[in-house]
């Protein structure tokens, strides 16, 4: 293996960024002083190599720390790890929110997506253009960049800053004004850091947020803010976000917490399992798959040792439910990670947040460093001899590395591409050994199962679609933010819940499901929220997107904008979604300039067959579902054309089998 080093040196601080993560080098072999004894043998190798998995948190550790990632930096971290710099550049270059060019300290994100566009982020877009120049401009304080969603739909639009230094900080603009921006991309003062991991345990991503936000910018709202009726009784997987305080272990407990997980260490692993599979709870993450049978392949798979994932990559647009639990109720996602890796048989758990959640990272990693202090994380949970840990990773701006397989390239230190399958993540995930994959509201619907019982669980909702659901309702409505209801509202009820719509406003198109979901009619408000009855409605559920679009809103726009960002996300590795997606939104743009829509409905519909056909997971397989859904359901360009079309409801089922398939 030719590894090709550098001879340019790291600064110093960058060589302390990177030692934070990696600790200090050993030899001259790995990056540290020559000695005599490095001429006579070399260490590392294999055991250099097998800690490839802390190569993004070397990463971000540097790009917190400076800002970018220069090609000494990168060399450095390739020199402690013994990975080749071709390697670790394809790894850095593929992720949005690093930069391997020089660039100011401060980045300010505007979010410019579906949700954030028709709240009219585009005026906030022409005033850092006017200030900064085109996205990538800066003036030598503060740069911008033109971002996917944030996660912050309920109060659209949204502004993201990130601030390297020591420590990194972060401020956040929702719902953002002209002045908020010109404050976020103000000059920063000193903050302070939030507090370590405890017991020494080795923690691949400290906390690198200040506890203080960039001065001038508004204090970020609550977590309960986004819960519009937060602390209703009837609440079961929010009831105690707004009502406890989400850095306390001790209120957390005095709350009910960690009740679960004994009467799961009473149960034991068969029983914890019995009484999932016996709730019939689904995968909440888009797929619908049934997460006790996924827990049942995983614990009995021969090969060892196994691992647990928690996806919490929350970045379908639209989406901001797994947010919001990890912000307000960040020990009931460790509770419940702690739950599923004793079902598993997993002794290890990797928690992969998004990139741009801070604040959820933070709390998380309090509760991390809590839960190992009072012995509830560690070798001995509970005094019960069962041994789990969990580390935190960070993803870094790629909306691909929510798909099951492209994360565990990510945590392993290579690009965040799907993998085919067979085999399946329960046969062959992470590190090539057996692993669960699920998201946050599907781990947090553990806890309320192991403390009703699974049949009592199952009685809520409907036969095929059981437990409580989040909804991430945004757009026209009076009242956006997450809702919880059972399995069987209507999508009515829960515009309802929302105060309606403004006076003179109607519903002009409902976006199920998130970009890769489908659009419905304002006049079809009566479909009940399930996953059966989506699918006979010819629609999907998804990750619980609701997103609803006025009669003002520009249709045509939202598509442009669906379309572009699936070929900003598309990783690039398969040719049907890499092609695809380019040409879906070229021809989605001539339209919008005023093309003959009827000239090209055949072209999207044939580059739509062949991305859905062809591509290898669920990102090129869905790209064309919003588009088909308003060319067919919508009538948007002139009706649907049947004989060209297929079947819409085929269309989804083949869809949802897809998707299952990926959750699988």
């Amino acid at each position: 293996m030719d590894l090709r080093f550098l001879d340019e040196a790291p600064t110093a601080v960058e060589r302390e960024a990177v030692d934070s993560v990696l600790g200090p080098p050993e030899s001259g072999w790995d990056g540290g002083a020559r000695q005599d004894v490095d001429l006579r043998y070399a260490r590392g190798g294999h055991t250099a190599r097998d800690r490839r998995d802390l190569l993004m948190p070397a990463l971000h550790a540097v790009n917190d720390r400076v800002g970018w990632i220069s090609r000494p930096a990168l060399d450095h971290i390739c020199r402690r790890l013994t990975v080749p710099p071709a390697e670790a550049y394809a790894v850095a270059s593929f992720y949005a929110m690093f930069s391997l060019r020089k660039r100011p300290r401060r980045v300010v994100h505007l979010c410019t997506d579906i949700a954030c566009a028709a709240a009219g982020s585009s005026g906030l877009r022409d005033r850092l253009a006017e200030r900064l120049g085109p996205p990538g401009g800066h003036d030598g304080d503060t740069s911008w960049h033109e971002s996917p969603c944030l996660g912050m739909c309920e109060r659209a639009p949204a502004a993201l800053a990130l601030e390297a230094g020591a420590p990194a900080r972060y401020a956040v603009a929702a719902p953002a004004a002209p002045g908020d921006l010109d404050a976020l991309a103000g000059d920063a003062s000193p903050g302070s850091a939030a507090p370590p991991s405890a017991n020494g345990h080795r923690d691949p991503s400290p906390t690198t947020f200040g506890a203080d936000p960039l001065p001038g910018a508004a204090p970020e709202p609550a977590p309960s803010a986004a819960v519009p009726d937060a602390g209703s009784p009837d609440h079961v997987l929010l009831r105690r976000v707004g009502t406890v305080d989400p850095l306390s272990l001790d209120d957390y407990r005095a709350a009910g917490g960690y009740a679960a997980l004994r009467r799961a260490l009473r149960l034991g692993p068969a029983g914890v399992i019995r009484e999932v599979t016996d709730s019939g709870l689904v995968g909440r993450g888009g797929a619908a798959f049934p997460t006790g049978r996924k827990w049942q392949a995983t614990a009995q798979q021969p090969d060892g040792p196994h691992y647990l994932v928690c996806n919490a990559d929350e970045s379908e647009p639209g989406t901001f439910k797994d947010r919001v639990l990890m912000e307000g109720d960040p020990f009931s996602v460790i509770e419940a990670m702690t739950i599923a890796g004793y079902a598993v048989g997993a002794r290890l758990g990797f928690l992969y947040i998004r990139g741009e959640y801070p604040r959820a990272l933070r709390h998380l990693e309090n509760a991390v460093a809590l839960a190992r202090e009072r012995g509830l994380l560690g070798p001995d949970v509970l005094g019960s001899g069962f041994a789990f840990d969990i580390e935190i990773r960070r993803g870094a701006g790629a909306y691909i590395c929510g798909e099951e397989t492209a994360i565990f390239g990510s945590i392993e230190g290579y690009r965040g591409e799907p993998r085919t399958k067979p085999p399946f993540p329960v046969e062959k995930g992470l590190f090539g050994k057996p692993t669960a994959v699920n998201n946050v509201e599907t781990l947090v619907n553990v806890l309320p199962i192991m403390l009703m019982g699974g049949p009592a669980y199952a009685a809520v909702g409907t036969g095929g679609s059981t437990g409580p659901k989040l909804f991430c309702l945004s757009g026209g409505v009076r009242r956006p933010g997450l809702y919880e209801l059972p399995f069987g509202a209507t999508l009515r009820d829960l515009v309802e819940a929302a105060g309606g719509m403004p006076e003179g406003r109607t519903v002009q198109a409902v976006l199920l499901g998130g970009a890769a979901g489908a659009f419905v009619r304002g006049d079809e408000l009566d479909i009940p929220l399930t996953f059966e009855g989506a699918r006979a409605a010819g629609t999907t559920l998804g990750s619980g997107v609701v997103l609803v679009l006025d009669d003002t809103a520009d249709l045509v726009a939202t598509l442009v904008r669906v379309a572009a960002f699936f070929r900003d996300e598309s990783c690039g590795q398969c040719v049907p979604c890499r092609v695809g997606t380019v040409r879906q939104e070229e021809s989605l743009l001539r339209i919008s300039a005023g093309a003959d829509a009827a000239a090209e409905v055949p072209l999207l519909r044939e580059v739509g067959r062949a991305m859905k056909d062809a591509s290898i997971c669920g990102l090129g397989q869905t790209a064309w579902n919003a588009v088909e859904s308003a060319i067919d359901r919508l009538d948007l360009f002139g009706g649907p054309d049947r004989a060209a079309s297929d079947d819409i409801q085929q269309s989804t089922a083949a869809g949802d089998r897809a998707a299952t398939e990926e959750a699988r």
